[in-house]
């Protein structure tokens, strides 16, 4: 009768604290343990406790040294058969655990498990010192290690001083100074110093983005970036400026403001040595030197002295730059200088030197330098 519930199906035996059901009764029983924490089989080696018969003499056969198990494609031996049927598919491999979320295949129902946690949301290891919730406990276990070791960081980097808590931290710390970036991409061969970072970047080719937000559906290929976006929706902003109380949703906006206050400027430009607080002010600059650089676009000489060739081509005439073609003291760019009022069109095209800019404003103080030109010059 017990035999034939394999084949019905038939599980007539309830948890009642998880709702969990089972075949048989002794099942259930040993499932219980799970709930109440009773561990009744005690090693007689190291005293460690298991709550079921088997898992006891597992344990002990790490004691005796017992792998009777082995693999025939590349000899490695187990204590335990079901480890060597789940190291088999390293070799054939097999992935039997597939994700119904997303279709992907797991060789252990373990990981299969917690990769599912991704897609639910679910965090059930919690710390007992700061509420942070984990999917993983080895996740847990190394945020614990920054409560117990927050004042331990006794390795410290030659270069620049910085202490970290672990040797591993440092060691890619210093990739920092050498430069050193062992982690290459398969697909277009750009390398990075972590491993975390190289597979980040694997998920742009893949398109792989399995973080979602709940809010407004938007998905990230980091459940970082998820985290750091949900703010958005929620208005956290957990990092405070010391100095001035101001706060922000990110680490790195915090360093970018406190530069502000400690006057850093850590971006050096290597033509004529301005520093920058921010690596995008640095470009920018950078860009003004590429800039100057190259010759004019519609003619080999100075603005200046197209301008002045264009003024006395024209004679005594004054540029019809103006609507009413005349200038007025009252726009000026600086004192006593004379700046056109511009009639503008659509391009922002100057008139005198062809060359386009980017906005109005930037038409204005371009056409502001070549008046400061014809001041210099006492037209």
């Amino acid at each position: 009768m017990v035999h034939e519930r394999i084949h019905t199906g038939k599980k007539p035996h309830e948890c009642k604290t998880c709702g969990k059901c089972f075949s048989i009764a002794k099942d259930l029983r040993v499932h219980e343990r799970v709930h109440t924490g009773e561990k009744p089989y005690e090693c007689q080696e190291c005293a460690k406790c298991f709550s079921t018969s088997v898992g006891l003499r597992s344990h002990e056969k790490l004691h005796t040294g017992e792998r009777p198990y082995e693999c025939k494609h590349c000899g490695k031996c187990f204590s335990q058969l079901s480890s060597l049927r789940v190291h088999k598919r390293v070799h054939t491999g097999e992935k039997p655990y597939e994700c119904k979320h997303c279709g992907k295949c797991y060789r252990r129902t373990g990981h299969l498990r917690i990769h599912e946690r991704i897609h639910t949301g679910e965090k059930p290891y919690e710390c007992k010192q700061c509420g942070k919730c984990f999917s993983q406990k080895g996740n847990l276990r190394k945020h614990e290690e920054l409560h117990t070791k927050a004042k331990e960081k006794p390795y410290e980097c030659k270069q620049c001083g910085k202490s970290f808590s672990q040797a591993g931290y440092l060691k890619i710390h210093a990739r920092v100074h050498t430069g050193e970036k062992p982690y290459e991409c398969q697909e277009c061969a750009k390398c990075f110093s972590t491993s975390v970072g190289l597979r980040s970047h694997e998920k742009l080719h893949t398109g792989e983005r399995p973080y979602e937000c709940k809010h407004c559906g938007k998905c990230f290929s980091q459940s970082s970036s998820l985290r750091v976006h949900e703010r958005v929706h929620t208005g956290e902003k957990p990092y405070e400026c010391k100095h001035c109380g101001k706060c922000y949703r990110r680490t790195g906006h915090l360093r970018i403001h406190e530069r502000i206050h400690t006057g850093e400027n850590p971006y050096e430009c290597k033509q004529c040595g301005k520093c920058f607080n921010q690596k995008g002010n640095l470009r920018k600059h950078e860009e003004l030197h590429k800039k100057a650089k190259s010759p004019n676009r519609h003619t080999k000489e100075c603005p200046s002295k197209s301008f002045r060739r264009k003024r006395k081509q024209a004679g005594t005439e004054r540029l019809d730059i103006r609507t009413n073609n005349s200038l007025t003291q009252s726009e000026t760019g600086c004192s006593g200088m004379v700046v056109p009022q511009l009639a503008i069109t659509g391009k922002h095209s100057c008139w005198i030197c062809q060359e386009e800019m980017g906005s109005e404003d930037l038409l204005h103080r371009h056409y502001e330098n070549h008046m400061r030109h014809v001041h210099e010059d006492g037209l």
